[in-house]
Formats: C-alpha cells, structure tokens, sequence
C-alpha cells in the first residue's frame, strides 16, 4: 500500500472542469483517498469561502490554500499560516491609473472588494455563492489584505505588470491565474511557500507531495512537490520549465481523477 502522503490540487481548469463543477469521478477519487488515510489539500487564487464550498462537495476533510498562498487553513477551518499584504503598500498600487478596461479587487480574510461590477468575474463564481462588494478600493484601510486583483485584457495587463514591476520590485510577489488575472500578494507568497507549511505541519516530506497544476500561479507548488502534475491544458510555461512534471490529460476530462486512480491503484 501506498504510504500517507500530501495531495494537493488547483482548481480552475486542474480540478475542475469547464463549467467550474467537480465531476463525479473526482468525487469519489478523493473520498476515496481520504478514506486510505491520505490527507487532502485545495490550493487556489479564490478566496477562502469560495474554495470551502468545493470542500464541502467533496465531503472529505481539506486543507485550504486560498488566495495563492496568502493563507493555509485546517479541514476545520483554524487560520495555520497568513501572510498579508502591506496596506499600505496595496494603496500605492491600487493608486496607478488603470489602464481601459481593468477592474481592481481586493481579497481580505472575509471579503471580496471590488471598484466595480464585473459580469464576467461573478460568473466565474456563480457555482459557490461567493459574490462582491464594490468600494472604494484606494481608500481601503483595514490591515487585512491577502491579494490586489487586476482583471482585463492581457494587453492592457501587460501595461500594469510593468508599471507596477517599475515601482513595487522586489516588495512584491507577482503572478497570473489565468491571462486575464494579474495578482500581487505580499513579497514572497505563493502556493508553494503555504505547501511548504502544510508539508512541515503534516510531518511529511515533499516525496510524499502529489501537486496538481496548470498556470503560473502553481509554479512554485509544483517545483516543491516530489510528484508534480502539469495538466494538458496548462500554461507552456510549466511543462517547458519543470522537467519533473509529469504532462497528464486535460482538466475537461477529469485527468486528475485519472491519473490518482492510477497512481494509488484504485478500482474502476
């Protein structure tokens, strides 16, 4: 039998499919893990409570890596790890002109702020309930922050990225989740360095490690993980520059569901 170990997983486009859904299979996958006494971890950008939701579909105990390293939770919910981003360092990004057509969010331990309605970003979370409030997003002063969320065109984004690597190197980590999303947390937060918590809170070395990914969001999660998973659909990144990833199927056909079953020898 396969000794306890680690499996950690993105959501978006990795575990999920197309329709940001758990399919069935990758329910029971994972209840059935649990049940051979392997722990669970979700590791995503979302927010806390958006990701819970997902845990609560699965009906297993889970770790929670939320808004990309920010914060690592327990299956019952207890804050492990938080590394926040300087308030005042969040208002002198969220002070640059935005380029046309980009909205800004804030990720705080309870809440999702954002500086206006965005149709596209509450479809992404239609499935979880998790929905917005629009403020002020400069004028934000609570010590609270987990992430600053830039959403538009890649192009426009690009204009920001620079702007803001011009001003902020080296104060801040930055990254995308997807084309359209830049994120910038705190100087040195990521999936991986919250991964690296669980590993040591958990006793378990990073051999033991299943990580599962598909954008730039998860390069250093999958660079930590003994066993590092890059799905078919994933940014070219990965697949170029973690040479002990393994390439599985893509996240529309449940391959992570898959390739678990396989690994673990599970019966179909």
């Amino acid at each position: 039998m396969t000794p306890p170990s680690l499996i950690v997983s993105d959501l978006d486009k990795t575990l999920l499919n197309e329709q940001h859904e758990l399919d069935e299979l990758t329910i029971t996958t994972l209840r059935e893990l649990h049940h051979q006494g392997h722990t669970l971890a979700l590791a995503s950008g979302r927010h806390f409570h958006d990701i819970s939701v997902y845990r609560a579909q699965l009906g297993v105990p889970a770790y929670i890596i939320s808004t990309n390293g920010a914060h690592l939770y327990t299956p019952d919910d207890t804050p492990l790890f938080e590394t926040l981003l300087h308030t005042e360092l969040a208002q002198q990004i969220t002070r640059l002109p935005l380029p046309a057509g980009v909205s800004v969010s804030l990720y705080t331990r309870h809440k999702w702020l954002i500086d206006r309605p965005l149709a596209e970003l509450s479809e992404l979370h239609d499935g979880t309930g998790f929905s917005f409030e629009v403020v002020d997003i400069p004028a934000y002063s609570d010590n609270d922050i987990g992430k600053v969320l830039y959403a538009g065109a890649p192009a426009q984004l690009k204009i920001l990225e620079d702007a803001i690597r011009a001003g902020f190197e080296g104060q801040i980590h930055m990254t995308y989740s997807q084309p359209m999303y830049l994120e910038i947390m705190g100087k040195g937060v990521n999936k991986g360095l919250a991964l690296q918590a669980l590993l040591h809170e958990l006793g378990l070395d990073r051999q033991h490690c299943y990580a599962f990914g598909d954008n730039l969001n998860d390069v250093e999660m999958l660079s930590l993980a003994g066993n590092a998973h890059v799905m078919a659909n994933a940014h070219p990144y990965l697949a170029d520059n973690l040479p002990h990833a393994t390439v599985i199927g893509h996240h529309n056909d449940k391959a992570v569901a898959r390739q678990l079953r396989s690994l673990f020898a599970l019966e179909d």
